[in-house]
């Protein structure tokens, strides 16, 4: 995988994105040394088990406590607790040089209803990375899940250096049940001091350049399990999906950094329904010495660094975004009507021949791994950067033109009740 970039790293949007190519696996791998004695060290898992949350750590006994704490108190949306039983925590202990299993199962014994697991591993040297640790968790949680034969059971990721909100396996659930197949969940960062304010005014910066992005790509391209009101993140510190689509995609990505991106990816080709929901929330660290060469205290860093400098960053122009955007939502129409005949238009913008695009039309089996082809090989428009500061300028006026002009097709549409029904087909498939 290519090394990433600031805006690379907290891209929330499929269309600019790299797909890794990932094997289709569709029944348990065979255990390698280091999965069996994971494995070993964990007791059966408990027949109402319903939710396994999984936390990679590496050296984590000063942040751990909070960590779990946070996971022992979890509640329905209600503010009931949790039924005892109904989802469990498996912390992997992976290449420490401090007592970070001892302090889960000191925990364990602190939280008694909460059903703690602590595994140690010594991963080799080329394998000792996130990416790793986490496929190996994600592994054994997934096989648990199908073990009491629950394959709609949910496989949820934290990080040891986060604490999540008391409503958020219960929220994560909620949308499960509601349509999902993985749910990413907010990730708010803990930031204080002045030393900060600097990389706290990029973040907020950014993270309004996002959700402005995400709601113009709503506008543009709806996803019907993703809709607005939607947040941007994907990643590791807060990230589910079923043991079902865990298998269907063929797993975890094992890279070295990154690999939630990769997961989510992944998803995408096969047409998995992702939910950025506002309602899944977690409280992580604002570290920038952190366990993984690229991750959130490397973006800090970065971010640091350009404030020290008095740099901007650089983001996607939301403008060839949309032009994006909008021409995968024509792509995504065409194979969504089953076609028959070619398109010349629609090739002609793609810079493609007209029976080669609807020979791959036809063959593809989820529109995600038709797009992957057509952004390999098609003409798309370019996306450059812009400062950051432009693209929050631009952004609201490019979500008002394109609200109206959906406003006015849907008045348009209400008066004829068939392109109603074709335009929720498109939509909806």
């Amino acid at each position: 995988m290519n090394h990433a970039t600031p805006a690379r790293f907290l891209a929330a949007h499929e269309a600019t994105a790299t797909t890794p190519a990932l094997p289709l696996l569709l029944t348990p791998p065979r255990r390698g040394r280091c999965a069996r004695l994971l494995h070993q060290q964990l007791p059966p898992p408990r027949a109402e088990l319903r939710i396994s949350v999984i936390i990679p750590a590496k050296d984590e006994v000063d942040n751990l406590p909070a960590t779990l704490a946070a996971l022992a108190n979890q509640t329905d949306l209600r503010g009931l607790p949790l039924l005892a039983g109904s989802y469990e925590v498996i912390v992997l202990a992976n290449n420490c040089t401090d007592h970070t299993a001892a302090v889960v199962r000191q925990q364990a014994r602190q939280f008694p209803n909460l059903v703690l697991h602590a595994a140690e591993l010594c991963l080799p040297a080329a394998k000792a990375h996130v990416g790793r640790a986490r496929r190996l968790l994600m592994d054994e949680a997934c096989a648990r899940l199908e073990q009491v034969g629950r394959p709609a059971g949910i496989i949820a990721s934290t990080d040891a250096d986060t604490r999540v909100a008391p409503t958020w396996l219960a929220a994560i659930q909620a949308e499960v049940l509601a349509g999902a197949d993985a749910v990413g969940g907010r990730i708010l960062t803990a930031m204080n001091g002045p030393a900060l304010l600097p990389l706290r005014r990029i973040q907020v910066r950014d993270a309004a350049y996002r959700q402005l992005c995400a709601r113009l790509e709503d506008l543009l391209d709806p996803a019907p399990v993703d809709p607005w009101p939607r947040h941007h993140q994907h990643f590791g510190a807060s990230l589910a999906l079923t043991a079902r689509a865990y298998r269907q995609v063929g797993g975890l990505p094992e890279v070295r950094f990154l690999e939630d991106e990769a997961l989510c990816q992944a998803l995408r080709r096969h047409d998995l329904g992702l939910r950025h929901s506002p309602q899944v929330q977690v409280l992580t660290s604002a570290r920038r010495q952190g366990r993984v060469e690229v991750g959130l205290s490397w973006q800090l860093r970065e971010w640091l660094h350009m404030s020290h400098q008095r740099r901007e960053p650089q983001v996607a122009n939301p403008a060839h975004l949309a032009a994006l955007w909008q021409l995968r939502r024509q792509v995504r129409t065409y194979w969504a009507s089953g076609p028959t005949q070619e398109s010349p238009a629609l090739a002609t913008l793609l810079g493609l021949p007209a029976a080669v695009l609807l020979a791959r039309v036809r063959r593809a089996s989820a529109f995600g791994k038709l797009w992957d082809w057509v952004m390999n090989n098609g003409r798309l428009p370019q996306v450059e950067p812009i400062p950051l500061t432009q693209a929050l300028l631009l952004l609201p006026t490019l979500i008002q033109q394109h609200a109206s002009a959906l406003a006015l097709s849907q008045e348009g549409a209400s008066a004829s009740p068939a392109s109603r029904a074709d335009r929720w087909s498109v939509v909806a498939r």
